[in-house]
């Protein structure tokens, strides 16, 4: 129900929701064409306790509206976006280790309270979940946790290529490598981009820190996120097919030095890489599946995720005849 991915989604119009009796009674009524609501109205700050301690902050807050209380923007978007796709921070620490409870509707249309004492098995395939459960409500993050975060923080550290361009045309690969492979995967993210004559446009790596509280953990240990930017010599059918084959390519020059990437590709990747990558999706569609047995939740992300997944593929065989 939230809009937590960057996929392609039917063009409808977008229920505004304000509250949480808006959002219990949008998910009643979800039905199988239903498209996500919009959160944003969700922006009000609910409580906060002590300079130090939590704020309760509902889940269309801008990370920008707060900071006042974190002391910086600390990231893009809103803390529901945050939390859905479990966001690096800018120490790198996965947006998890900030939460200490979260308020969602679930696909029965009713409103829930999770934490890790209160129905933990909720907050772990709720945080980072893509929405696939539902719609975040409210999140209750620590204080004191999001100030030693925004005091450690480190910004990207440029491998080359900065054009300062803008980022029109330009595709995005993030591949997550474990720090004693990074040299190798640059150099053959170098020769991959050169083979298909692809203009690297920026290349940059910062450091992410491992969580295990999650059901889909993407950080399960400490990795370099190494973002890619190139652009096609063409805009066209072949060229945007080629931009896919070295997608893939990127990809598996990543696994095979022990890494992977973020979930949020995950319905970009082909079927061997997903399962690769993620092992314990099968676990997340089976919990996510017992949570909303009817495909209530609307979520782009996890309907092209469950694509791929099941995707078994076909063989091809060409004939002069």
């Amino acid at each position: 129900m939230d809009a937590t991915c960057d996929l392609p989604f039917p063009t409808r119009p977008r229920p505004r929701v304000y509250s949480a009796d808006d959002l219990c009674r949008a998910m009643k009524g979800a039905g199988a064409t239903a498209a996500p609501v919009d959160t944003s109205g969700l922006d009000r700050i609910l409580r906060r306790e002590g300079p130090a301690g939590e704020v309760e902050v509902q889940g269309g807050v801008t990370w920008s509206g707060l900071a006042e209380l974190t002391g910086t923007a600390f990231l893009p978007g809103t803390v529901g976006q945050s939390v859905a796709r479990n966001a690096a921070g800018p120490d790198g620490a996965p947006i998890v280790l900030h939460v200490r409870a979260l308020t969602l509707v679930t696909a029965d249309g009713e409103l829930r309270r999770a934490s890790r004492a209160l129905a933990p098995e909720l907050f772990r395939i709720a945080v980072g979940g893509f929405g696939a459960v539902g719609p975040f409500y409210s999140v209750t993050l620590d204080l004191e946790s999001l100030a030693r975060s925004s005091a450690a923080a480190a910004e990207p550290v440029c491998l080359g290529e900065d054009d300062g361009a803008s980022d029109a045309g330009t595709h995005t690969v993030e591949l997550l490598v474990p720090p004693p492979g990074l040299d190798d995967v640059v150099q053959g993210a170098r020769r991959a981009l050169e083979d298909r004559r692809c203009v690297p446009v920026r290349l940059e790596a910062r450091r992410v820190k491992a969580e295990s509280e999650t059901l889909l953990r993407w950080a399960h240990t400490e990795f370099v996120a190494l973002r890619i930017g190139f652009r096609a010599p063409r805009q066209t059918l072949g060229s945007a097919a080629a931009c896919v084959q070295l997608r893939h390519a990127l990809v598996e020059l990543a696994i095979a030095a022990g890494g992977s990437c973020p979930p949020d590709a995950l319905p970009l990747m082909t079927p061997a890489q997903a399962r690769g990558c993620y092992p314990r999706f099968s676990t997340f569609l089976a919990e996510q599946r017992r949570l909303d047995p009817a495909d209530r939740v609307r979520s782009p992300w996890l309907r092209e995720a469950r694509r791929v997944w099941s995707d078994a593929g076909c063989r091809v065989r060409w004939s002069a005849t």
